[in-house]
């Protein structure tokens, strides 16, 4: 019997994710459960990057050269990886009050982790993943984590929006991760959401409204195009709908839950074993 040590929460943007991850965390936590939740844009996720760009060696040389005014700024916070340094542009700004002019925020998101060729993203993502699940593994406790978003509605915002990839390369992309948490038997919660057109509008309008979000917002909006984004949710949608597209036949390591608006939760799903 295996102890679950992993929730998902999955479901278009502005479907109520980060509502329904509150609660499961809420409940799970007055069973007695020890819980740590990750929501989206949290800058310390364990299985994610939020506002982090990557650089090999000879682009990190490039845009210092760019910038020479702020070549100490930048080395003292870029953190060496792989063959390349990984710069936490976001929590530079909101965790460590380093400011930097637009124009050099622009450059530096250009490299977003979710804005690099669809390759690089895949291999930094998985073998954030992969990190991930060791560290929970490697704890001797009964803690549950909870993971918001990141599983299903960020590799394929970044396969579909970004790099238009195949159907396929999405699904391998998912499945892979899949495999990798295997080990913490995981629980996917996924929120039925049909109205798509009003879940994008509500995101965007209810995103936070600092400078720097609203940026990063603005540039992804003007670049991807509003319509090509709800023509892909669409599609996306349709990838969750589909009978046995993200279903336990195709997952079959996943505990299940389609997750309406009439929200019925079972703690014998939540926390239980199979």
């Amino acid at each position: 019997m295996m102890t679950r040590k992993l929730i998902l929460i999955e479901g278009l943007p502005g479907s109520g994710k980060s509502t329904v991850a509150k609660m499961v965390s809420e409940i799970l936590i007055e069973q007695g459960k020890k819980v740590q939740l990750f929501q989206e844009g949290n800058l310390e996720h364990l299985a994610d990057y939020e506002g982090v760009s990557f650089y090999y060696a000879g682009d990190f040389e490039a845009l210092l050269k760019t910038h020479e005014k702020y070549i100490e700024v930048l080395e003292s916070n870029a953190t060496a990886h792989d063959q390349g340094f990984l710069i936490p542009y976001r929590k530079m700004k909101e965790q460590w009050g380093i400011e930097l002019p637009d124009h050099i925020v622009k450059d530096i998101f250009s490299r977003d982790i979710y804005e690099i060729p669809f390759e690089q993203n895949v291999k930094l993502i998985t073998e954030k993943w992969q990190d991930s699940t060791q560290n929970v593994l490697s704890t001797n406790d009964d803690c549950i984590t909870i993971f918001e978003c990141c599983f299903i509605q960020n590799p394929l915002t970044m396969g579909l929006v970004k790099c238009n990839q195949s159907k396929e390369q999405n699904v391998q992309y998912v499945l892979e991760l899949g495999r990798i948490i295997h080990a913490l038997n995981p629980l996917l919660i996924y929120i039925d959401q049909k109205d798509i057109s009003y879940t994008f509008d509500k995101a965007v309008s209810e995103r936070p409204k600092d400078g720097l979000k609203v940026l990063l917002t603005t540039i992804r909006i003007r670049v991807w195009g509003k319509q090509r984004v709800i023509r892909v949710l669409r599609v996306r949608y349709g990838f969750c709908r589909k009978e046995r597209s993200w279903s336990p036949k195709s997952m079959g390591y996943f505990n299940w839950i389609r997750y309406g608006w009439i929200i019925r939760i079972m703690t014998a799903r939540l926390v239980g074993t199979s």
